[in-house]
């Protein structure tokens, strides 16, 4: 580790992706219900992984505010489970994509280096698309899917895909930190942000999770898996009802949700899989940026 933060990197396991895509989810403010670094988590599941790079933590944590964890080996040894942000390389057999992962934890100090180091394994690795997923609370309905709206800084992907520009302006995270940072590198940025029922925000909510991987899916081109949590979402779903189970109020309150709900879907135009499908057209025909980066 070197004393501006940078983090440890394998630069043989960045060699040799295929376009890979960067998908950053971290949690804290934006990952209500753990919805998004848990559908990261599941992404690299089931398919060869190489830890790329890794972040000390001692240089971005405040341990008074994320405290560390002690546990007890099998052998009966004390060991402390520290904040981990690790970069993985993902093969993805048979897409057009392997993946960067990072599924961690947002640092608390020094966030232009730790995204400078993220970005800079990314460009090493000739990645030209990072994807942000993120969980916020919402008026959302458990009765109804949840619903996952999508931004990007790239101009002309915006008008391509009927996607908004990133229009929020205040209190931010090193998630904002990070697009501010990718039209200087000439990286395109989308973001990806599911609401999970604020009335919920303290429980599990695996259906916003497979939202996001459901929408990642037609995004990245390669299978999410996101029907492994079809069991987690029926468990949770009758969990959800039976605490709602004759309390007037509480489901008055939903239905009117519902209503606004249904309203906004009707306005709807674009399909997942029509934007999906725009989207990867547009992948294939953007020229290689990668020489002009070097």
């Amino acid at each position: 580790m070197s004393a501006d933060g940078a983090p440890e990197v394998d630069w043989t396991a960045l060699d040799g992706l295929r376009d890979p895509i960067l998908v950053v989810a971290l949690r804290g403010w934006f990952d209500v219900a753990g919805a998004a670094t848990t559908a990261v988590d599941l992404l690299a599941e089931e398919r060869p992984v190489r830890v790329a790079a890794s972040f000390d933590p001692d240089p971005y944590f405040d341990f008074t505010q994320e405290r560390p964890e002690v546990w007890i080996d099998e052998d009966g040894e004390r060991r402390v489970r520290w904040p981990e942000n690790d970069l993985l390389a993902v093969r993805c057999d048979g897409s057009a994509h392997d993946l960067l992962l990072l599924a961690g934890v947002e640092p608390h100090l020094h966030w232009s280096a730790f995204t400078d180091g993220l970005l800079q394994c990314a460009a090493r690795a000739g990645s030209r698309i990072v994807v942000t997923i993120g969980a916020t609370a919402d008026g959302t309905p458990h009765t109804r899917r949840p619903v996952v709206a999508a931004s990007t800084t790239d101009p002309a992907l915006a008008r391509r895909l009927g996607l908004s520009a990133p229009r929020y302006q205040g209190p931010t995270g090193v998630v904002g930190v990070l697009h501010e940072q990718l039209p200087r590198r000439a990286i395109t940025g989308v973001s990806l942000r599911v609401g999970v029922p604020h009335y919920l925000a303290s429980s599990q909510h695996p259906r916003s999770t497979a939202a996001l991987l459901q929408q990642l899916e037609h995004v990245l081109g390669t299978p999410t898996g996101h029907q492994r949590l079809d069991d987690e979402i029926a468990h949770w779903r009758e969990m959800h009802d039976a605490a709602m189970d004759g309390d007037e109020q509480a489901l008055d309150y939903v239905a009117m949700l519902e209503e606004e709900y249904d309203r906004r879907a009707e306005e709807q135009v674009s399909s997942a899989d029509e934007i999906g499908a725009e989207f990867e057209r547009w992948l294939r025909e953007r020229p290689d940026e990668r020489d002009d980066r070097d």
